[in-house]
């Protein structure tokens, strides 16, 4: 049976093939509809979204030791949360297959940074595998499981944004039915104390060398011999570019194990082409062990260091030709990034907007796009819960330096489950001269309202507990945590003064479902504009809100896009705003 899947569906699919039991992840683009398409296997896997990358690492390693194969999926930057167990799980080795997936992001499309995660399997000495299309997203998937059972080894599946979201045909297999591993008590196995970890590290090494010798004669590795006077090795989605731009005019070596690289395969390759080239996106990081193994390549003499490949790029820096293609005949304008119509952080950024000397520590979310014009209310935007810890450092430095004032750091309820409580007990441990604010919209957003510990509900649809953060910062011990509607602007401004003047530990918390959340109710009113009492002021517009605009001169409000928070109409100081509706 064929379908037309993009590769997360058709990873989660593979999955369900090769008998996975287990998966555990934190949603983040370009990952996050792998767990969502296997919830569409519940019946026979596991799924579940956990706290942050870290933790549902965690959670697949020990379903693995217990004889379950496990999956877990996270953006690129999320490996960096959960280095510290896939280090030394690597070490240890597995029971049932394990298999991580880092989706790339190269371009940074949605991301901070477009780090190539290829160096963590060279790092944490593990074996990595790289589809180039959904087919083999599928496919490899399975053989990923296969080898980490062989040769008792973590697998880190490495995927890019276009493998990710491109479609293509998917032939679908039967689910393998794998029987549990029998879990026996193995403490030298399993504890990594240092004694163990010594002779781990022996079995690490000469694992390595096993996996090399596979690679050569891995599936996943094969070559393409048409035109030799070109040879080209490559991996990943760089194949579907360089087979687009040279055809049969080129020899090719496709390369789905990608570490250990196949280093034999490679230098027969290049005994039978003329000019050898390495292509691939971002780092050198196959070239660099070419070159090392003293085959003569071309890599990024040529090929850019930075950003995505495409056809364009590769037949232009290695024929200087311009790639034909065929664009799509449209005139799109640009469109920056902005807080929907409704926002619940509207009405907290606009609020810290106007107090022009105060310091606000960001994070990574929906209310990233407080730093965006007009509000330009954030200072720093670094990590996953450097929104409270950045602050907490910031504070520190105008307190030796005698800058007076407090700083505000704000994270969203899932970012805050994900590591801002940690952060949370750091300010109030440490005395930070700050004030953690918890931006609460009830669901995890900017990655598409996914469920999250505060939510009441699991990924596979079960009840759960909602974890209260308000009750979590009393816990903590805050002495003071004022839960306030954001899109109030009277109160939040209050609020903030009277955080500001706090002598003893204060913390906010916002409460504001997020207007897009499936099932809320239409709103009952809607703003418009008394066209005779607009000022031309454009106060309306520093919100930020894109269903205002000016039309003929005077502010108007887009009636298809307005869901009536009102912010808008607070801040209008000559009544032009109404409701409508009610």
């Amino acid at each position: 049976m064929r379908h037309l899947m993009s590769g997360n569906e058709a990873i989660a699919r593979g999955a369900y093939e090769a008998g996975v039991t287990v998966a555990a992840a934190y949603p983040g683009t370009p990952s996050t509809e792998i767990l969502e398409n296997m919830v569409e296997y519940k019946d026979k896997i596991y799924s579940e979204w956990a706290p942050n990358e870290k933790v549902a690492t965690e959670v697949a390693i020990g379903a693995s030791i217990g004889g379950a194969r496990s999956l877990t999926a996270m953006k690129h930057v999320g490996l960096n949360v959960a280095a510290d167990p896939i280090f030394t799980y690597a070490y240890l080795g597995v029971n049932a297959g394990f298999v991580l997936i880092t989706a790339d992001d190269p371009s940074m499309h949605s991301s901070q940074n477009e780090q190539d995660n290829r160096y963590y399997a060279k790092f944490a000495k593990m074996a990595m595998i790289e589809p180039s299309d959904s087919q083999e997203c599928k496919e490899f998937i399975k053989e990923a499981y296969r080898i980490s059972e062989d040769f008792d080894t973590p697998v880190l599946f490495r995927v890019t944004t276009r493998v990710c979201h491109s479609k293509s045909i998917v032939e679908f297999g039967e689910r393998e039915e794998v029987p549990f591993k029998p879990y026996s008590r193995n403490i030298p196995k399993y504890v990594a104390t240092p004694a163990n970890a010594k002779l781990a590290h022996v079995r690490v090494e000469k694992r390595l060398k096993d996996l090399e010798e596979y690679s050569n004669k891995s599936p996943l590795n094969k070559a393409e011999y048409n035109n030799k006077n070109i040879g080209i090795i490559t991996s990943g989605i760089a194949y579907q570019y360089v087979k687009e731009v040279f055809g049969d005019n080129a020899s090719y070596l496709k390369l789905g194990f990608t570490y250990p690289l196949p280093m034999a395969l490679i230098r027969e390759f290049s005994e039978n082409v003329e000019t050898l080239y390495v292509v691939e996106e971002l780092e050198p990081f196959m070239e660099e062990q070419i070159k090392a193994a003293g085959i003569k390549c071309i890599g990024k003499e040529l090929i850019p260091l930075i950003y995505e490949l495409n056809p364009e790029i590769i037949a232009k820096v290695m024929l200087d030709k311009t790639y034909e293609s065929k664009p799509l005949d449209v005139n799109v304008v640009p469109r920056p990034p902005v807080l929907c119509p409704g926002c619940p952080h509207r009405g907290f950024f606009y609020t810290m907007s106007k107090k022009k000397n105060t310091v606000v520590t960001g994070d990574i979310g929906c209310y990233t796009l407080g730093g965006a014009q007009p509000l330009e209310a954030l200072d720093t935007c670094i990590c996953m819960g450097a929104g409270f810890t950045a602050g907490m450092g910031m504070s520190k430095a105008f307190e030796a330096s005698g800058r007076q004032g407090k700083v505000f750091g704000v994270v969203g309820d899932s970012t805050f489950f994900h590591s801002g409580i940690t952060g949370a007990i750091d300010i109030l441990y440490n005395k930070g001269k700050m004030v953690p604010i918890v931006l609460d919209n009830r669901i995890t957003g900017m990655t598409g309202h996914q469920q999250n510990p505060g939510t009441g509900k699991t990924l596979m649809g079960d009840p759960a507990t909602a974890i209260d953060v308000v009750e979590i910062l009393k816990a903590i011990g805050y002495k003071t945590v004022k839960v306030v509607d954001p899109c109030d602007l009277k109160a939040m401004d209050e609020v903030i003064k009277e955080a500001e003047e706090a002598d003893e530990s204060y913390a906010i918390v916002t409460k504001r479902p997020c207007v897009l959340i499936k099932g809320l109710p239409a709103p009952k009113t809607k703003c418009v504009v008394d066209r005779d009492k607009c000022k031309k002021c454009k106060m309306c517009l520093n919100v930020g809100c894109p269903a205002i605009f000016f039309k003929d001169g005077k502010s108007y409000i887009e009636q298809s896009m307005c869901v009536g928070c009102e912010v808008c109409m607070q801040v209008c100081k000559f009544d032009a705003i109404g409701r409508v509706g009610e």
